[in-house]
């Protein structure tokens, strides 16, 4: 019989299987003779110890698709980064470093503006104008009026789906409003610091239908991209792709050389100046970090 890990605690995996419902499983020794561990997100083999009591060992791992290490999941199909449009205003950087990471790991990614219902429509065209420019998906919702959750959900269909962002941009109730079963505790936001307190606290998927997974995370306040060199990271920068050919030098950086056509795209207002000043600044990061 074959299911998917939802969820993994103290020795103890927790396997869905379409149509049967959970299994508390056990790992077979021989996974810890060869150094594998299982992962939540990990389609496996399961032996059926007891219908009655839903127990079971897991016997085999199937190929993995991908595997992210933080959160530890495996075979994901697309991350919704979610961010709030206002309390917390965005952190554009931030926001661009969950990309960049996507794109290192090989996983589509669809940006997502929640709380719509506290800006103008104004803030709106702006934010999904940066994002849709750059090829992302941008969905606009706002959990207090359950507004673009019809649309969110549909998105999900068949998929298993990360949800990334910071604390108290909602994505815990998105996964309320969406999978009501999860149950999930919800923070409120310090008004002080406008930063979510961290409600998650261990990596699990929430079935939603048949098939049709999603999984928080916990909140993030940095993600660092020191494990690329600066001469990578316009590649990980979509938009740059159209005008990059034209720039005068073949390995361009779009910073200071002459005759740059990615900065003369800039300048005619066809690139961002938020995303291209977060890509000058993670390059000067990778310019300057420490080399041991």
């Amino acid at each position: 019989m074959q299911g998917k890990i939802i969820k993994g605690i103290a020795g103890f995996y927790y396997v869905h299987v379409v149509d049967r419902g959970v299994y508390e499983c056990k790992a077979k020794g021989v996974f810890r003779n060869k150094k594998i561990k299982p992962l939540v997100g990990d389609n496996v083999e399961i032996e059926i110890l007891s219908e009655e009591y839903h127990t079971g060992n897991i016997t085999g791992i199937l190929p993995r698709a991908n595997q992210l290490v933080r959160p530890a999941v495996s075979n994901v199909d697309q991350a919704l980064v979610i961010f709030a449009v206002a309390k917390p205003t965005p952190n554009f950087n931030l926001l661009d470093r969950f990309l960049i990471r996507m794109i290192h790991e090989g996983i589509p990614a669809v940006v997502c503006f929640n709380k719509s219902d506290v800006t103008t429509e104004e803030n709106i065209r702006k934010l999904k104008g940066i994002y849709e420019g750059c090829g992302y998906p941008v969905l606009i919702t706002s959990t207090y009026l359950e507004d673009g959750i019809d649309k969110l959900d549909a998105l999900l269909e068949g998929k298993t789906t990360v949800l990334a962002g910071p604390s108290g941009v909602g994505k815990s109730s998105i996964i309320n409003l969406i999978s009501p079963e999860a149950q999930m505790e919800t923070g409120s936001i310090s008004r002080k610091i406008e930063r979510g307190r961290h409600t998650t606290r261990h990596s699990e998927l929430f079935c939603v239908r048949n098939n049709t997974y999603i999984m928080d995370t916990p909140g993030f306040s940095s993600i660092y991209v020191e494990e690329m060199e600066k001469e990578e990271l316009r590649e990980y920068f979509p938009e740059f792709f159209e005008y990059s050919a034209g720039c005068r030098f073949n390995g361009c950086q779009h910073i200071n050389e002459p005759d740059c056509k990615v900065k003369e795209a800039l300048a005619n207002g066809k690139i961002s100046k938020t995303r291209y000043d977060n890509y000058v600044l993670l390059y000067e990061e990778l310019k300057n970090r420490k080399k041991y």
